[in-house]
C-alpha cells in the first residue's frame, strides 16, 4: 500500500491528505508509459506530478537555531494540473479579482455539452475554447436584448472537463453580474431571483454552438480523423446536427449568491480546481485507487486506469480556462467597469489591475508564501516541530537536485 513520504500508515497529520496523486504516479508511471498513447502535454504533466516536491527538483534545508532540528523542503513543480501546486496561485488570483467585484448580486450559470459532442471535443480540445466563447456570448447577447435587460453584463467563465468520477464531461461555469451597464451609462439591475429564462438560454446556446461547428465543418476546420472520419460525409454530419437541434440542451441557472463574499468564496472553490484533489483519495493499494464522488459515494479504479482518467483532463499548452467577458474583460476594466462602480457606489481599486497573459502566471502579492500559509492554513513554518520555538531559519542551506 502507498503512503505519503515519511509518514507511517495511520499516522498522517490532519493537515495533509493520507494519499496523493503524486504517490500513485511515482508507483505506476513506468507501467503507464509502457502502454503508450499519451499526448505530449500529458507526458509533461505526468513527469511534473511524479517529481513534485521530491529531491529531483532540489530545494532547501530549514534549520532551527535553538535545537538544531533540520527539515528538508523540496521545490514544487508549479504545474497548473498538479493537485499540490494551486493554492498560492489561487490565493493571489482571488485577491486581485476581489478588486473587480461589483456590489451587486451575482448568478451562477452552468452550460453543459451534449453527450453526442463529447468525443469530438475530447479529440479536438481546442474546441473547448469555442464552448467557453459560445456560453459567454449567449449571456452577453441576451443581456443586450432590450426585452431582457438592455445592458452589458460582466461575467467570468471557468472551464471544467470532468465529472466527479473523472469521466470526460466538458461544461462551463459562469459567474454573472445581476445587472449591467446601459449605453447611457446607468446601471440596470435584474430581479434578485431571476436572470434569464433557462429555456431561452439553452436554445440560444444550442443555435450558436451548432452554427459555429457547422461553419468549421464546411471550411475544413475540424480534423475528423480516425473513428470520427465518417462525420466528413455531409449527410452524416447533417443528421448529427438535426438530432442535436431536436433536443433540449441543459443549462442550469442556480440561485443567486448572497453577496460579494459568497461570490469570492465560490471563485475560490472553482477557478483553480483540477479534476481531483488529493483529499478525495480514500484508499490506495497496488490494485485499486478509491476516491470520493458525490453524496457520500465512492468509486474504485485500477491505478493505471485512474492515472489515464486524471490525465484525460490535461488541457493543451497555453489554453486559458478562466476568461472574463463584458464589463469584466480587460479592455473594459478602466472604462465601463469603472463607470459601473461609480453608479453603484462601490470602492475604487487602489491600483490598476492588468490580466497576466496566461493563467499559469500569478498576480504579484505583497505577502510572502510564509505569510499566506500562516493566514490561510494557520500553519507557522517558522515554528520548530521539535522544540516548538519560533526559531526555524527558512532556506538555511540549499539542497542539490537528486533522485526522487
Amino acid at each position: 500500500m502507498l503512503h505519503p513520504p515519511g509518514v507511517a500508515h495511520g499516522a498522517a497529520p490532519a493537515s495533509r491528505p493520507h494519499f496523493e496523486v503524486g504517490d500513485i504516479a511515482r508507483a505506476h508511471a513506468d507501467a503507464l508509459l509502457g502502454e503508450g498513447g499519451l499526448r505530449i502535454e500529458q507526458l509533461r504533466v505526468l513527469s511534473a506530478i511524479t517529481l513534485c516536491r521530491t529531491a529531483a527538483l532540489g530545494g532547501h534545508l530549514d534549520r532551527c537555531t535553538e535545537c538544531g532540528h533540520e527539515r528538508p523542503s523540496y521545490n514544487s513543480c508549479r504545474n497548473r494540473h498538479c493537485p499540490k501546486c494551486q493554492s498560492l496561485a489561487q490565493h493571489r488570483w482571488l485577491e486581485a479579482r476581489r478588486e473587480r467585484l461589483l456590489p451587486v448580486h451575482y448568478f451562477h450559470v452552468v452550460f453543459t455539452l451534449p453527450s453526442e459532442l463529447r468525443e469530438l471535443f475530447r479529440a479536438e480540445r481546442e474546441l473547448c475554447g469555442l464552448l467557453m466563447r459560445t456560453a459567454a456570448h449567449t449571456l452577453l447577447e441576451l443581456g443586450r436584448d432590450e426585452r431582457h435587460l438592455g445592458a452589458q453584463l460582466g461575467l467570468t467563465a471557468v472551464l471544467h472537463t470532468w465529472s466527479r468520477d473523472l469521466s470526460w464531461h466538458p461544461h462551463v461555469h459562469c459567474v454573472v453580474t445581476g445587472g449591467g451597464l446601459r449605453e447611457d451609462g446607468t446601471w440596470r439591475a435584474t430581479d434578485p431571483g431571476f436572470l434569464f429564462p433557462v429555456r431561452v438560454l439553452g436554445r440560444l446556446f444550442r443555435g450558436k454552438l451548432l452554427d459555429a461547428l457547422d461553419q468549421l465543418h464546411r471550411t475544413g476546420g475540424l480534423e475528423l480523423t480516425g473513428a470520427r472520419g465518417a462525420l466528413r460525409d455531409p449527410q452524416i454530419w447533417s443528421a448529427l446536427l438535426g438530432g442535436l437541434y431536436a433536443k433540449d440542451w441543459v443549462v442550469y441557472c442556480k440561485p443567486p449568491f448572497a453577496g460579494v463574499d459568497s461570490v469570492y468564496a465560490y471563485l475560490g472553490r472553482y477557478t483553480h480546481r483540477i479534476g481531483l484533489s488529493n483529499r478525495r483519495l480514500l484508499d490506495v493499494t497496488d490494485e485499486r485507487v478509491t476516491f470520493a464522488t458525490r453524496h457520500g459515494k465512492s468509486t474504485s479504479l485500477p491505478p493505471r486506469v485512474f492515472l489515464r482518467r486524471f490525465l484525460e483532463h490535461v488541457l493543451p499548452r497555453g489554453f486559458v480556462r478562466i476568461r472574463h467577458y463584458g464589463l469584466l474583460a480587460s479592455s473594459n476594466v478602466d472604462t465601463r467597469l469603472a463607470r459601473a462602480r461609480e453608479q453603484l457606489g462601490g470602492p475604487t481599486p487602489s491600483d490598476p489591475i492588468t490580466d497576466p497573459p496566461g493563467e499559469e502566471r500569478v498576480v504579484p502579492s505583497e505577502e510572502s508564501l510564509v505569510e499566506v500559509i500562516q493566514r490561510l492554513a494557520d500553519v507557522d513554518l517558522r515554528r520548530c516541530p521539535r522544540c516548538d520555538a519560533k526559531s526555524m531559519q527558512l532556506a538555511a542551506a540549499p539542497l542539490p537536485r537528486g533522485p526522487p
